[in-house]
């Protein structure tokens, strides 16, 4: 069964002094992409969370926002008295060079980067031990989804396969009549040839093997329905992350398909390609989600 590579988790809980909200969102996406938006007390341990996240997800492009609101007594601020004069002292030259009124300095003063600064605070490992648990259960509600849109997702790529496996078979009774023309063709070029003087017998068995092997198609439709039952065999084993193999081996129905149209010079196995080429996009598009 397929997982989907799409999912959502969300947590709320209490840690220290701050009520923590944990959102984990993912997207499909060829290798595993995490973009984190955390509060500055927790990059210390973003290394940490982005390897948790890795052993849960495994492959995506992951969207993972922690909020921290704080809750209780405020905590106090620091002013960087320093930084401050400097501030002013700059300010009252260029206000002096350009005869600027000196009103209001300390608000803007106030409002300078860096001048005022909650006090440093950094979490603890009992606290990080808390919300890294809390990770972990967002993960497991994420993959519970990811599960739920895989069955749908496994629903429909069998599907495809299926039908193009269904549609393989339904080459056969066109094939013994295209297989009645060719000889006849061959036949007849063969009499024409024979007939001309100075026959090249070396020649002409080439040319009955390169006639043969431009129109023959049987290995094509062996190895496709080959393809088709293996697809089926992987989609069904307990592995939920399988899409790219899977991927691998549309390819290669694909150019089975291809190489079936090219060769069967048929209007009714044309018909045939056509809506199996249909069935195929229809999958690579489904699989393009799966994990």
């Amino acid at each position: 069964m397929l997982h989907s590579m799409t999912g959502f988790g969300r947590t709320e809980f209490t840690v220290g002094d701050y009520i923590c909200s944990l959102e984990i969102k993912s997207l499909n996406g060829k290798q595993f992409e995490v973009n984190a938006k955390i509060p500055p007390i927790l990059k210390l341990y973003e290394i940490e969370l982005r390897n948790k996240l890795q052993q849960h997800l495994n492959r995506g492009s992951i969207d993972v926002t922690i909020y921290l609101k704080q809750h209780g007594v405020s905590k106090p601020v620091v002013v960087n008295v320093e930084l401050a004069k400097y501030y002013h002292e700059s300010m009252m030259q260029i206000a002096d060079s350009l005869n600027l009124k000196k009103k209001d300095i300390l608000s803007t003063l106030m409002r300078m980067p860096e001048i005022v600064s909650a006090v440093n605070e950094t979490m603890t490992e009992d606290e990080w031990a808390i919300i890294a648990d809390k990770i972990d259960e967002t993960c497991v509600i994420l993959n519970n989804h990811r599960a739920q849109e895989g069955i749908m997702l496994t629903k429909h790529i069998a599907n495809n396969i299926n039908t193009i496996h269904t549609l393989c078979l339904q080459v056969d009774p066109h094939e013994k009549k295209r297989t009645e023309r060719v000889r006849e063709k061959l036949t007849t070029a063969i009499q024409e040839f024979t007939q001309a003087s100075h026959t090249d017998l070396n020649r002409l068995e080439q040319e009955i093997v390169y006639y043969i092997e431009k129109f023959d198609i049987t290995e094509e439709r062996n190895r496709l329905n080959h393809h088709c039952v293996y697809f089926n065999e992987l989609l069904n084993e307990s592995n939920t992350t399988k899409g790219k193999k899977l991927g691998f081996l549309l390819q290669e129905i694909g150019r089975e398909i291809n190489t079936m149209g090219s060769k069967a010079n048929d209007i009714d196995i044309q018909k045939i390609v056509v809506d199996m080429k249909d069935e195929l996009e229809q999958a690579k598009e489904q699989l393009l989600n799966a994990l």
